[in-house]
């Protein structure tokens, strides 16, 4: 074989410049989510006065909801369908007639936690627990304005509502498969190798797929045994027991591995298993994960 036939089938990719700054979604450090303030809100209630807040729109999966209380007074907080209070508030006969959900009673401070149901808008409610000794009209008709309400010190309650959202490691690198090799050569009985430079990340992923005529192995090697196996072919079995990465006698299939950067430099070695017939051409593919946004927040490996 001519020294140019066998530079051919060493073919050195030099892919230093793609692998950089690659890396899994594993090595980024896991998002850490907790209930934070999102907004404030005060009521003045007089006495069995109810005070609307916020509503909550949960999705097919129902929501969990999460609100600071602090009253002067204690209060009864609840939570109940917004289309059934909206009723309400136009027809008071019906106020009785309302479902509640995660009732709480004579709450002068406390954090309010409810699971909300599926795709059903609901309402959170506060009601002001005290008894006026004399009105006109109470409850529900003293919201709409209707009664005299008797002058009484005002019950000051301060909501805070909360959201659940990320608080740490909330900026995290993006990742994007990208192909490095993709060619049909001619099979011969040498060793086809691709040379790579060292992974910059441990668990950095590579896809290989091949097709071809006859059984192949293909493996990840460190360079220095892929080397080996090209001048030394009868190398190859010792070769193979130091990786995992590796498959014998495929013709078709698509397989992922994962750097290790203690290894070193790789290479990806292709050998035929059996006698190549004539002209016979098999084909490769190699893509790896390449970070494209958010790099600079990838946690290097200590």
């Amino acid at each position: 074989m001519s020294l140019n036939a066998v530079n051919s089938m060493k073919t050195s990719f030099m892919l230093g410049l793609l692998l950089c700054a690659f890396a899994t979604p594993s090595l980024a450090q896991q998002k850490t989510f907790d209930w934070v303030r999102a907004s404030d809100e005060t009521a003045q209630l007089d006495p069995a006065d109810y005070h609307t807040g916020r509503v909550y729109r949960p999705g097919p999966d129902g929501g969990n909801i999460q609100v600071g209380i602090e009253a002067k007074q204690p209060v009864t907080i609840a939570m109940t369908e917004a289309d059934d209070w909206n009723d309400a508030l136009l027809h008071p006969q019906n106020m009785t007639n309302l479902t509640y959900r995660c009732v709480r009673e004579h709450v002068v401070s406390t954090i309010y936690e409810c699971h909300l149901p599926p795709d059903r808008p609901m309402v959170f409610v506060i009601h002001d627990e005290r008894t006026p000794d004399r009105v006109l009209l109470t409850g529900i008709e003293a919201v709409l304005g209707h009664g005299v309400k008797q002058f009484a010190s005002p019950n000051d309650v301060r909501i805070t509502y909360n959201t659940w959202a990320c608080v740490q490691n909330c900026i995290q690198p993006e990742y994007q498969w990208f192909r490095l090799v993709k060619e049909k050569y001619q099979l011969t009985s040498v060793a086809k190798i691709y040379s790579l430079l060292t992974p910059e990340r441990d668990g950095q992923q590579l896809s290989v797929k091949i097709k071809a005529p006859v059984p192949m192995t293909i493996a990840v090697l460190a360079s220095k045994l892929a080397d080996q196996v090209y001048d030394k072919p009868d190398s190859l079995g010792s070769a193979l027991a130091t990786t995992s990465c590796k498959q014998r006698g495929v013709q078709s299939l698509t397989f992922e591995c994962k750097f290790n950067l203690a290894d070193g430099p790789q290479s990806i070695v292709v050998l035929p298993d059996v006698s190549i017939p004539n002209h016979k051409k098999a084909e490769i593919e190699l893509q790896t994960v390449k970070c494209i946004a958010n790099c600079d927040v990838i946690k290097p490996v200590k």
